[in-house]
């Protein structure tokens, strides 16, 4: 079905066309009854897919990414089309409203996005607020970045100040230090301002947990496919000391080397994301495996559109997988697609669970 309902869409700019889709996504998945219709067609159940990392319970190792929901308008609806967990964001602590459109493009030929969005979201108030009526079904991240209105110095504070509003709401918190669509914000990967921004989310986590009277909630690095194998090691020997529960590999690339798309030159600046990116971010799941020894568990996205991009990531050392680009280009069965695949690869390798077949490239 999606194959003919997508040219009609492609036929849109792709902003439009992502309001648009994700209208009928919502119409479509209002009520309960109604998602769990969905649920039924498209989530896999089976124990071999079921994975634990970090305390949570995830159904299925595949994911949908932040980007897709900047805002938390659509993780249940998103969450009946079988993912086993979904990402929202990225959340800043002020609203803003992204940079100047056009500000997302299509790459059919290389099968990518080029996008400058910006962080476009209405702030981490609003978010809470939305949040704090919503009954949360799916397995909940929250994707959380720098306001652009904050200076680089006083980026801590503003992470602190979403961190503070938002973890609550979240089965697990990512720390967004890695759009190339925030200036200076990459800086923040850099290790003094990299290792004082997660000491000081890694206390206050807790201490809001003991107010709470529960346990903290799981943060986790993401970093850029755009690092050197050097500042990769840097970066997850941090987040390892800080006490990271996990480290999400990669975002964005700001590379163009090797598209075939015509006229990307003149799309401007911003980030490349889907297959171009997936060579690169098997690379750095594999130097995160080898560098920790299997100790860091790692959520692999880049590139991912079916289940042989799947389990290269889990084979190269990613405990889950994430899709946001390949969910454009594939349509809702995506997330049912890669688990029925994975679960075909399971079983050709004579194995009982997922879990098993993390790190298997690695001798």
């Amino acid at each position: 079905m999606y194959d003919a309902v997508r040219p009609l869409l492609f036929g849109l700019a792709p902003e439009p066309a992502h309001f648009a889709g994700t209208a009928a996504l919502n119409a479509a998945l209002l009520t309960g009854p109604s998602r769990a219709l969905a649920r039924s067609m498209f989530q896999v159940r089976h124990s071999a897919l079921e994975t634990e990392r970090f305390g949570i319970r995830f159904p299925n190792p595949v994911g949908l990414a932040a980007g897709f929901d900047k805002s938390g308008e659509s993780f249940n609806a998103l969450g009946a089309l079988g993912f086993g967990h979904v990402e929202i964001g990225t959340v800043t602590a002020l609203p803003q409203p992204g940079n100047p459109r056009p500000r997302l493009f299509r790459l059919p030929a290389d099968r990518a996005l080029l996008n400058r969005m910006g962080f476009n979201n209405p702030g981490a108030d609003a978010v809470t607020a939305r949040l704090r009526r919503t009954r949360i079904e799916p397995v909940l991240g929250i994707n959380i970045g720098k306001s652009k209105a904050t200076a680089l110095e006083d980026a801590t504070s503003d992470y602190l100040r979403s961190l503070e509003l938002l973890e609550a709401f979240a089965a697990y918190v990512v720390v967004n230090v890695s759009s190339p669509n925030t200036p200076g914000l990459r800086q923040l990967q850099d290790a003094a301002p990299l290792r004082e921004l997660l000491r000081a989310l890694r206390i206050r986590a807790a201490e809001l947990a003991k107010i709470r009277g529960g346990g903290a909630r799981p943060i986790l690095l993401k970093i850029a496919p755009d690092l050197t194998d050097p500042q990769v090691e840097e970066a997850v020997g941090i987040a390892a000391e800080e006490g990271m529960a996990g480290v999400i590999a990669t975002n964005t690339t700001i590379s163009r080397d090797g598209l075939r798309t015509r006229g990307v030159d003149g799309m401007g600046a911003g980030g490349i994301s889907g297959a171009p990116v997936h060579r690169r971010a098997v690379q750095v799941v594999s130097l995160i495996w080898r560098t920790t020894g299997g100790r860091m568990p790692i959520v692999g996205v880049g590139g991912v559109f079916g289940a042989a991009d799947a389990w290269e990531m889990i084979r190269a050392g990613a405990s889950l997988v994430q899709v946001w680009t390949g969910f454009i280009y594939q349509g809702p069965t995506i997330a049912r697609d890669i688990n029925r695949g994975l679960l075909d690869r399971l079983r050709n390798e004579g194995l009982d669970r997922i879990s098993q077949a993390v790190g298997m490239a690695h001798p």
